[in-house]
């Protein structure tokens, strides 16, 4: 039954009143507009707490087809969202990886796979060969680039973007520089093109001492995908990595994260699928390898991730490592039975002060329980 017509005048007048004052509260002002309930279209989800106050003052210079400066990334420790597909499938399952085992491949467990990593837009064919930027606040978006980037500036963000690269790495970025984000992107390489006997070896590497971001990452093909002494490595899908003979006539060492030691800062390694299908004939070395190979390992988080393959699944930094935290991880036989050709881990430090290692199982739902470092 419909109301009387008297009624609707002051029916519109209180409609129209509500709707200025919700207006008003969801456009807000200043400081208060990222807490809306609008995302901002470089995030794959909404958040609800203010965003973090920019990077740099200085103005970006946008390559591609953005049309604003990305605000800064969800945190890593949050569910991942799907891409914005007909096809996306359902939200990851909660709980701890007891409850996520028996799985048939990463993403039936809710781990990153090629359907929730990489762009998410329409990209633009270039061929830029070897790039060097240079100016700080550089925005790549939307481009298919064929080359590298080399990167000697502050603040510069990869997103939407994919990358096919003919040389050492994908994306470098240089000492003394910070503020790099590669976000929703796909980093791979031709195989045979790079400059050591035809190896390409590094789809991010972080040669500078602050962190970095990688997240929503589709890399495959590079010997060594992921390298650096700190940075948050979130939500990535590594996989199908190439060995390659090296100068010397040797199989170059693989790993789908590889960190050196002597960082002084955090490396965080949290709800990512890594991958080394790489045979032990062929130089494989480990899904995650923390390695003292240029000094002390230490404050590394490796958490929730999806790991699987190498001679050992994950080195564990050595006798001298500290503030090591592995925790929740499922370790997949889907190549070797043990995870590993060997094992699931080796060099761990059960002595080092903050080492954590908790709650860490086989695909099977087997607890995984480290021999001490030798």
């Amino acid at each position: 039954m419909s109301r009387p017509t008297r009624r609707r005048s002051l029916q519109g007048l209180l409609l129209a009143a509500l709707l200025t004052v919700a207006s008003a509260a969801c456009s807000g002002s200043g400081s208060d507009e990222s807490a809306s309930a609008g995302c901002p279209k470089d995030r794959p989800s909404c958040r609800t707490s203010a965003a973090p106050k920019a990077s740099s003052a200085t103005p970006s210079t946008e390559i591609g087809e953005a049309t604003e400066t990305p605000a800064a990334s969800p945190s890593p420790s949050s569910t991942p969202s799907t891409r914005p597909s007909s096809s996306a499938k359902a939200p990851a399952p909660s709980g701890t990886p007891a409850a996520r085992t028996g799985c048939a491949s990463p993403g039936a467990c809710g781990f990153p796979d090629a359907r929730t990593t990489g762009p998410r837009t329409r990209l633009t064919p270039k061929k830029t060969g070897y790039q060097t930027i240079r100016t700080d606040g550089t925005v790549i978006r939307g481009q298919d680039i064929t080359g590298s980037l080399d990167i000697y500036a502050d603040n510069v963000t990869i997103i939407d973007t994919k990358i096919t690269s003919d040389s050492w790495w994908g994306i470098n970025l240089r000492p003394g520089f910070s503020g790099l984000r590669v976000l929703h992107s796909t980093i791979t390489a031709v195989p045979g093109t790079g400059p050591d006997n035809g190896g390409v070896d590094y789809a991010v590497s972080n040669m500078g001492g602050s962190s970095i971001e990688v997240g929503w990452c589709d890399i495959s093909v590079f010997g060594d995908a992921l390298s650096m002494g700190q940075g948050d490595i979130h939500d990535n899908y590594v996989h199908d990595i190439e060995p390659f003979v090296n100068l010397g006539g040797e199989w170059q060492h693989t790993n789908a994260v590889i960190s050196g030691g002597g960082n002084t800062g955090q490396l965080t390694i949290r709800h990512n699928t890594l991958l080394n299908e790489t045979s032990l004939k062929q130089g494989s070395s480990g899904s995650i390898g923390l390695f003292a190979d240029v000094g002390v390992v230490r404050n590394v988080t490796v958490d929730d991730n999806w790991i699987a393959g190498g001679a050992y699944a994950l080195y564990g930094g050595s006798t001298g490592a500290t503030g090591i935290k592995v925790t929740d991880n499922i370790f997949s036989t889907e190549f070797h039975p043990a995870s590993g050709g060997y094992g699931v881990v080796a060099h761990w430090n059960d002595k080092g002060a903050g080492n954590v290692w908790r709650n860490n199982r086989l695909s099977d739902g087997r607890l995984v329980t480290p021999e001490p470092a030798s």
